[in-house]
C-alpha cells in the first residue's frame, strides 16, 4: 500500500543497485557545511566580528529555521531508537518542505524528483527509522503511528524549524496528518499525494482492481491467499501485472532497485499486510475522513488518473477538508513522481508559493 510499493518477496528483473550496501559513512547528527566555516569553528571572539559573521550567514540564500540557516547536505541523525539518514537540497529561502515517503517499512528514493523545489526552499528527504539507508529496527513495538510521529518531530526538533510544510505520500500522508493532529503549530501547509486516509474504503478500491486482472492473475491472488503462499511464482506475477497498471507506470528503474534492496517486510507486513490489496495488519481499521474538518491549514491532494488510491476517493477527501485543493494525473498511477514528474512538481510548487503567504485558518 502506502509506498505504492510491493512487498519484498516480490522481485522485478531488474539489475541490483548496490546502495545500501556499499554507503558512505556520514557524521552523526551533522549537516556537512551546517555553518559558515568562520562561524563554526568560532571559540571566542569579539562582539564586532561576530555580529560581522551573522550578518554574512543572513546574506546567504538559504531557507531560514528558527534564525538558523539550514544549508545542503546529509547525515545521519540519532533519535530514540536508532539513527535516520536525512538529506537538504535547495538554497531558496522559502519555509522549508519534509518530504514523508510511502510504505510502511520502505524509503524516499521515488521522491527524489520534489528536490528540484530546493530553488524556493529547503527541501528535506529522509527515510523513516527501518527502511532506505536509515536503521533497521525489528522491535514491533516500533512499528506503530505514534513511533513514527516521535521521529518526524524529532527532525524537525533538531533542525530547528517551527513551522514546515509536509509533503506525504500513500502511507506518508497518514503520517502527515497524525502529524498534524499532534503538532499543529508546527505544519505551515500539507500536500498529500494519492491519500490512503481511509484504509477500509481502499482495499475495497483496490480488490476491485484486481477484478480488472487478467484471468490467470486473478486465480493466483485468489488460490494463493486461500494458501497463505504469498512467494508462489503466479502470485508474484500476478502482482507485477497490478503494480504495473496502478502503481507505477515509468519507473526510475535504479532507484525502484535501491527501494527493493533497503525496504522492510517487517514493517510492511506487520502495519499493512502481504499486498497492496490484502490489508492484514494494524492499519486495517485506519479511517479519518471525519476528522479532516479539522484541517485549518492549506491543503493539496494530489492523484494519479490511473491510481490504486482513487481519484473519486481523493475528491471526496478534499471535499471534507476545508478550502483544500485536489488535482489528478493525467496517465499517471500511484507514483506520481515517476509517472507525471514535471506536472506533479508544477503544481506542488505553485501551491508551496502560495502556501508562504497564508495564515492559519481560525
Amino acid at each position: 500500500m502506502k509506498g505504492a510499493l510491493r512487498q519484498a518477496a516480490f522481485r522485478p528483473q531488474l539489475k541490483r543497485d548496490p546502495l545500501g550496501r556499499n554507503r558512505v559513512e556520514l557524521q552523526e547528527g551533522f549537516v556537512p557545511n551546517h555553518l559558515p566555516r568562520g562561524l563554526a569553528s568560532l571559540r571566542a571572539v569579539s562582539p564586532i566580528a561576530l555580529l560581522m559573521g551573522l550578518a554574512g550567514c543572513s546574506q546567504m540564500a538559504r531557507g531560514d529555521c528558527g534564525g538558523t540557516p539550514i544549508r545542503p547536505g546529509e547525515a545521519m541523525l540519532r533519535v530514540a531508537d536508532g539513527r535516520i539518514w536525512y538529506k537538504i537540497t535547495g538554497t531558496g529561502r522559502g519555509t522549508p518542505v519534509i518530504l514523508l515517503h510511502g510504505g510502511p517499512g520502505y524509503s524516499s528514493f521515488y521522491l527524489k524528483p520534489f528536490e528540484a523545489l530546493g530553488d524556493d526552499r529547503p527541501v528535506v528527504r529522509y527515510d523513516q527509522l527501518g527502511g532506505g539507508k536509515s536503521d533497521r529496527i525489528t522491535d514491533t513495538t516500533l512499528f506503530t503511528i505514534d513511533h513514527f510521529v516521535r521521529e518526524l518531530d524529532s527532525l524537525r526538533a533538531y533542525l530547528g524549524c517551527q513551522r514546515v510544510h509536509l509533503l506525504g505520500h500513500s502511507w506518508g500522508t497518514i503520517l502527515a496528518f497524525e502529524y498534524y493532529r499532534a503538532h499543529p503549530e508546527h505544519v505551515a501547509s500539507l500536500i498529500l499525494g494519492s491519500a490512503a486516509l481511509d484504509m477500509p474504503t481502499w482495499e475495497r478500491n483496490t480488490r476491485r482492481l484486481v477484478g480488472t486482472l487478467s484471468d490467470s492473475a486473478q486465480r493466483a491472488i485468489r488460490v494463493r491467499e486461500a494458501q497463505g503462499q504469498f512467494d508462489a511464482p503466479d502470485y508474484q506475477t500476478a502482482l507485477g501485472e497490478f503494480y504495473g497498471r496502478y502503481v507505477w507506470r515509468h519507473p526510475v528503474q535504479a532507484d525502484l532497485d535501491s527501494t527493493f534492496a533497503t525496504a522492510s517486510a517487517a514493517i510492511y507486513t506487520y502495519m499493512q499486510g502481504p499486498s497492496e490489496f490484502t490489508i492484514t495488519g494494524t492499519l486495517k481499521r485506519y479511517d479519518v475522513t471525519a476528522q479532516l474538518a479539522t484541517i485549518r491549514v492549506p491543503t493539496l491532494y494530489t492523484v494519479g488518473e490511473f491510481d490504486e488510491a482513487n481519484p473519486p476517493t481523493i475528491r471526496h477527501f478534499a471535499e471534507l477538508t476545508p478550502g483544500a485543493h485536489v488535482a489528478v494525473l493525467a496517465g499517471a498511477a500511484h507514483l506520481t513522481p515517476w509517472d507525471a514528474p514535471e506536472e506533479n512538481l508544477r503544481i506542488v510548487r505553485a501551491f508551496l508559493r502560495r502556501s508562504d503567504s497564508t495564515t492559519v485558518r481560525p
